[in-house]
């Protein structure tokens, strides 16, 4: 029978996983998203560098690496316009809506 562990060995745990996060550095746990990356959050923006992730047009010159991933793909005339994807609503258990957004910066991923 397996014996649970008690509150101080769990403190220790924590602790010890805190002291190896904080020996990485902030840069080595938070990876640069890739470029076209999907994100829902639990408010009602898009983070810096994101952008919602609602069908809209966005001028090609502003968004050149994003464009060369999604080209034309959900809309655009591919000249001076692509789009983004329309997503659908993602709703909370109590019916808040969560906001999608989509990454403009970041790595450019690459085929494996």
């Amino acid at each position: 029978m397996r014996r649970k562990a008690g509150r101080s060995s769990c403190r220790q745990r924590l602790s010890l996983a805190t002291a190896l996060l904080a020996s990485l550095g902030a840069s080595s746990v938070v990876a640069q998203p890739y470029v076209g990356d999907v994100i829902t959050v639990a408010f009602d923006f898009c983070p810096a560098g994101w952008l919602p992730f609602n069908g809209q047009l966005l001028p090609i010159g502003e968004h050149e690496t994003l464009f060369q991933l999604i080209g034309t793909t959900y809309g655009g005339d591919g000249q001076e316009t692509f789009a983004l994807p329309l997503g659908h609503a993602v709703m909370t258990a109590d019916r808040k809506a969560l906001m999608q957004c989509i990454a403009t910066y970041g790595v450019f991923p690459s085929p494996s």
